[in-house]
C-alpha cells in the first residue's frame, strides 16, 4: 500500500489546486529564463546578420550597439585595402518612429551597401532591394505588407520584402534601406536647419558618414592579426565578431540579466515557501493518522516517505504543467521567448531540490508526533 497515493486521493481537490498554483509559478520562472534567452538572441541578431569577422568603429568606442560611433565614408575603402580583408561594407544604425495604418511604429533602420557585407539575405517574402532609392526591406513583426508605403523622415519608402526575426536589442523591428538613403535620413539637415547653418557660415555639412565598417577576412589569415593591423595603421577601434557579441550579451543587456536573475531567484524562494507550507498543513491535518502508524509500529522511514513522496509528486505535476503552459504560450509574448532544453532540465533539478527542502518542515513535525495522540478523544 502506498500511503502517499491514498492520502492524495483523500485530499484530491486541495492537492490539485496546489499543483495548479505551483505550475503557474514554475511557468513564470521558466518564462523569465526564456525572456532572458530571448533578449540575448535578439541582441545578437543584428551582430550576426552580416556574417562578418571584423567591426571597425570610431576610436575609443565599443561599436554602434553600445555607444555612438561615426566614421568618414571613405574608411570602407581603407579597410578593404588591408591585407587579409576579402570584403568590406559600410553600415549605419538609427531608431526611427513613423506612422502606419496600425498606428505608431518604432523601427531600427539599418543602412547598407547592396552587394556588400550587411546586405539582408534572410528574406521570407517579396524581394531584395533593387533600386538605389526609396525601397525598404522590413521585418514582418512590424505588421506591414509587401507593396505598402511607409514614411521615414521626410520621404516615403515602398516595402519590397519582409524578413523574419530581425529585431534590435530593444525589440524594435529592423528595416533595411540603402546606405545613401540612410545617410540622408540620419545626417542630412532639415531645410530650416541647413539655411541656419549656412547663415552662420558653417557651410554645408557632409552626409558621407557611417556608423561602422564591417569586413570579412580570408580563412587563411588570422582575424586577430588583421584587427591589430587596422588598429595600428588606421588608428581605428576594431572588434572581432566574438568581441561584438560579448559587448551585446554582457554589457548592453547586463542590467536586464541581473534583474531577471533576481526575479527568478525570488520566485524559486516563493515556490519553496509555498510547497513547505502546503506540506506542513497536510501533515498537521493527518497528525492522528501519523500517530496511529507509529502506534502500530510503522518505522520512521515509512512516515518520511509519505511526506516526501507527496512533496515530490506535487513538484513533478506542477513542473510538467508549467512547462507545457509556457511552451504553448511562448509565441504569444510581445518579445521573443526562447525555451531551451538545458534550462528545462536545470529547472527540473531545482524543483526536485526545492521539494526535498520544503518537505523537511513536514518531516520534522511528523517525527515529533506522539503515538499517544492516536488514543486521544
Amino acid at each position: 500500500m502506498n500511503l502517499a497515493i491514498r492520502d492524495i486521493r483523500h485530499n484530491l481537490g486541495r492537492f490539485l489546486l496546489t499543483c495548479l498554483g505551483l505550475s503557474l509559478l514554475l511557468a513564470i520562472v521558466l518564462s523569465m529564463l526564456g525572456i532572458y534567452r530571448g533578449l540575448v538572441a535578439e541582441s545578437l541578431t543584428l551582430a550576426r546578420a552580416p556574417a562578418v569577422d571584423l567591426w571597425v568603429v570610431e576610436t575609443n568606442t565599443r561599436g554602434p550597439f553600445a555607444e555612438a560611433s561615426r566614421l568618414p565614408g571613405d574608411v570602407r575603402e581603407a579597410v578593404a585595402r588591408v591585407a587579409g580583408v576579402t570584403e568590406a561594407g559600410s553600415l549605419t544604425f538609427q531608431s526611427v518612429e513613423t506612422e502606419t495604418r496600425n498606428g505608431k511604429l518604432r523601427l531600427y533602420v539599418v543602412g547598407f551597401e547592396p552587394g556588400r557585407p550587411g546586405t539582408p539575405t534572410a528574406i521570407v517574402e517579396g524581394r531584395a532591394i533593387a533600386q538605389s532609392r526609396y525601397e525598404v526591406v522590413i521585418d514582418r513583426s512590424a505588421g506591414v505588407a509587401v507593396g505598402e508605403r511607409i514614411r521615414l523622415g521626410r520621404r516615403e519608402f515602398r516595402v519590397v520584402g519582409l524578413t523574419a526575426r530581425q529585431v534590435s536589442s530593444g525589440g524594435d523591428p529592423v528595416a533595411y534601406i540603402t546606405l545613401r538613403d540612410s545617410q540622408k535620413l540620419q545626417f542630412e539637415l532639415a531645410p530650416p536647419a541647413a539655411r541656419r547653418e549656412l547663415a552662420r557660415g558653417s557651410g554645408e555639412a557632409t552626409s558621407d558618414i557611417v556608423n561602422a565598417v564591417v569586413a570579412r577576412v580570408s580563412p587563411d589569415v588570422p582575424v586577430a592579426a588583421v584587427a591589430d593591423g587596422v588598429r595600428r595603421w588606421k588608428h581605428l577601434a576594431v572588434l572581432t565578431q566574438e568581441d561584438q557579441e560579448t559587448v551585446l550579451s554582457r554589457s548592453v543587456i547586463e542590467r536586464a540579466r541581473r534583474q531577471i536573475g533576481l526575479f527568478t531567484s525570488l520566485l524559486l524562494i516563493v515556490s519553496t515557501v509555498i510547497i513547505a507550507l502546503i506540506v506542513y498543513t497536510l501533515t498537521i491535518d493527518k497528525t492522528r493518522e501519523i500517530a496511529t502508524l507509529k502506534l502500530i509500529g510503522a518505522p520512521d522511514r515509512v512516515i518520511v516517505g509519505l511526506i516526501m513522496q507527496q512533496a515530490l509528486a506535487m513538484g513533478a505535476i506542477g513542473f510538467v504543467f508549467g512547462v507545457s503552459l509556457i511552451v504553448a504560450a511562448k509565441d504569444g509574448f510581445p518579445r521573443r521567448v526562447v525555451v531551451e532544453s538545458p534550462d528545462v532540465l536545470a529547472l527540473g533539478a531545482v524543483v526536485v531540490l526545492v521539494c526535498i527542502l520544503a518537505s523537511s518542515l513536514g518531516v520534522r513535525l511528523a517525527l515529533k508526533v506522539d503515538p499517544a495522540t492516536a488514543l486521544a478523544g
